[in-house]
């Protein structure tokens, strides 16, 4: 079994916003593959079900950002898993926008949610598929809070449609599979 734990904010101010792109990844995957995220518990809204004949947990904390760690050891820790079993997906300002990343560990790059899963996972052995939301010239917090504009918005449902099959190839063939098909620059 597997947990897919996309990283966000919580509530309406947040919906749209940069920050929650992995939120918005889970939330496809839930469409696609027909698992509600009804369930509450472990600090997230969770849902389980199949992709590619793996069985798998779709997770959102429910504990802001900067405590996703929290929401993600009470899963993990509920359903008998090891970190070696999670893939996180969110945000990352220094990958340009639409572009995908998977890695098989590695450090927080200074983002609070991932800082917070090493923190209370103690281990930076843990797969994640990072969105590219691109740096702005100025204010960060700014530009993670703020919602995708419209033409971005276009872009995002092909990015969101490569993240679930990014996942389908992670499942069914491994990570190396995944990061040999989806490690590669956008095309201009």
């Amino acid at each position: 079994m597997n947990l897919i734990l996309g990283l966000g904010n919580p509530g309406p101010r947040y919906l749209l916003t940069r920050h929650n792109v992995g939120f918005r990844a889970v939330d496809k995957l839930s469409t696609v593959y027909k698992i509600p995220l009804y369930k509450t518990g472990c600090h997230s809204f969770w849902g389980k079900g199949n992709i590619e004949g793996r069985e798998v947990i779709l997770a959102k904390p429910m504990t802001y950002m900067n405590k996703s760690g929290l929401a993600a050891v009470s899963l993990l820790d509920n359903f008998k898993l090891e970190p070696s079993s999670l893939l996180v997906i969110y945000d990352d300002i220094d990958l340009p926008f639409g572009t995908l990343r998977l890695r098989p560990g590695g450090g927080s790059g200074g983002h609070k949610g991932m800082e917070s899963l090493l923190y209370y996972l103690q281990t930076e052995c843990f797969p994640r598929l990072r969105i590219g939301i691109g740096r702005p010239p100025e204010d960060v917090v700014r530009h993670v809070l703020t919602e995708f504009l419209p033409a971005e918005e276009e872009i995002l449902e092909t990015v969101l449609a490569d993240v679930v099959r990014a996942v389908s190839l992670f499942l069914q063939e491994g990570l190396n599979a995944a990061m040999n098909i989806f490690n590669r620059k956008p095309e201009k």
